[in-house]
């Protein structure tokens, strides 16, 4: 097999973080691949958001490597996680309730008009942004009340799938999700979970932290375990049980996968 072949859309090695005494991370690897969906689970404290802050920029690691696409890449920042692909759907969903959901696809990228005579004055193109979003939106099958309605008028199930639409549009490699289901109702989650297998078609390496056992072995292709700052199980849903997740996650015993 090549080397290319070979080669994760993102992978981290021996990865530290301390605040303090107090260490988050102890050595963590973690890999995913394009048009894979991994779940990274573990209770509370177990080093999964740290792990994916030092993944999308937003936190630097104290030891570690992290590579795309099989280059070594040093993320300075969340801005500079996103130039290379890597879009992040935190739980708060990080959107502007007066904005539309148009404006909030492209925020922080607004489109420009070409006409000469505004262009000095930076004229918003909003008709332009409308259009885009609305295909993008189509193409994943996601009907919203309007394109042009404030967004805090919408219900959490279609703020959810703006913001994971929004991720979509943006990314290139890889798009981390958190907690994506988090106080939703049965249809909300339903429709969310196979908005997640919309973007792995598209080939993006999709990375979902939750604590939903049965949401994780319905949608994840391999389930990574971590605690108390360790990885310390990688589980496949097709072989194993909910029970040997939790096992995994509370540290009692259980079968189904391979133990870091």
């Amino acid at each position: 097999m090549s080397a290319v072949a070979t080669q994760h859309a993102l992978s981290a090695r021996g990865i530290v973080k301390r605040y303090g005494h107090v260490t988050a991370l102890d050595g963590v690897s973690f890999e995913v691949d394009a048009g894979e969906v991994v779940a990274l689970m573990g209770d509370n404290g177990a080093g999964k958001s740290t792990l994916v802050k030092c993944l999308s920029g937003a936190v630097r690691p104290d030891e570690g490597a992290v590579e795309i696409g099989g280059e070594q890449v040093a993320l300075e920042s969340p801005t500079h996680a996103r130039e290379l692909g890597i879009e992040t759907v935190y739980q708060d969903l990080a959107l502007a309730d007066d904005l539309s959901a148009a404006e909030n696809f492209f925020l922080g990228r607004e489109r420009l008009t070409k006409a000469r005579l505004w262009q000095r004055f930076g004229q918003l193109d909003n008709r332009l942004m409308q259009r885009d979003a609305a295909a993008h939106l189509e193409r994943l099958a996601i009907n919203l009340p309007s394109l042009r309605a404030p967004i805090r008028e919408f219900s959490g199930g279609q703020r959810q799938c703006v913001a994971v639409a929004r991720a979509l549009v943006w990314a290139s490699k890889v798009i981390f999700m958190d907690e994506p289901t988090a106080a939703l109702g049965v249809a909300q989650t339903r429709h969310v979970l196979d908005l997640i297998r919309r973007v792995r078609e598209e080939n993006l390496a999709v990375v979902v932290i939750s604590h939903s056992v049965p949401e994780v072995m319905e949608v994840a292709d391999r389930i990574v375990v971590m605690r108390l700052g360790r990885r310390v199980a990688t589980l496949d849903p097709r072989s194993c049980t909910a029970d040997d997740v939790v096992a995994a996650i509370t540290g009692a015993s259980g079968n189904g996968g391979e133990r870091a």
